[in-house]
């Protein structure tokens, strides 16, 4: 599957006091990623909540952290997902320095459930999504 990249520029709350990106907001940029990916498909979270009311959780992360991330700088994050089972998500994610091109910052497996909204108990995966997947995987 062809990967999925969003770019964002790293700000001064992205930071600590040296300038360089604090370790727990690299997973707010995946996370972003993630949530772009959804939008460029046309699929809100929101509208999810409501109907079908699912909900989507982070339950397992791996991260390696290679090089640091420093304010100002263009980042670019890319978005690999898979499905993995049928109530869940794994997504393989990397953020480079300006393009996939550039210096290698970040590589993490994020895996995700599909929850009931009330319950918050498993739920299998809306279809439009499973379809979504489907569809990008046919296409290559």
């Amino acid at each position: 599957m062809k990967a999925f990249v969003w770019q964002a520029r790293v700000y001064w709350e992205d930071t600590d006091a040296g300038g360089i990106v604090y370790y727990a907001n690299y997973l707010r940029f995946l996370e972003r990623a993630r949530s772009e990916w959804l939008r460029l498909r046309g699929i809100s979270q929101r509208a999810l909540a409501l109907d079908p009311g699912v909900v989507f959780s982070v339950v397992g992360l791996e991260a390696q952290y290679r090089r640091p991330a420093r304010l100002d700088d263009l980042i670019a994050i890319s978005c690999e997902p898979a499905l993995n089972g049928g109530a869940s998500l794994s997504f393989e994610q990397s953020i480079w320095r300006d393009t996939m091109q550039g210096e290698l910052l970040l590589q993490a497996t994020v895996r995700i459930a599909c929850l009931d909204a009330r319950s918050l108990k498993p739920r299998r995966l809306p279809q439009v999504i499973v379809h979504e997947l489907r569809s990008v995987v046919a296409k290559e």
